[in-house]
């Protein structure tokens, strides 16, 4: 899989997801995306962003 270009990361801003985030950017060195949806979670979502936005990461919020 040396070839990964970019991937989208279903991303929660918790523990778990936020070391994956990391461990993608360090062994493939490719594009992250996160990808957060609005499921009515409401106050969750703004530091799920900044999180992933301190990891100079893209994200998506749908």
């Amino acid at each position: 899989m040396s070839d990964v270009k970019k991937v989208v990361l279903a991303y929660s801003g918790g523990l778990d997801t936020s070391v994956i985030l990391k461990w993608l950017q360090d062994t493939y060195r490719c594009e992250v995306i996160t990808f957060t949806a609005d499921l009515g979670q409401g106050e969750e979502l703004e530091p799920a962003r900044k999180k992933a936005l301190q990891f100079g990461i893209k994200p998506e919020h749908i």
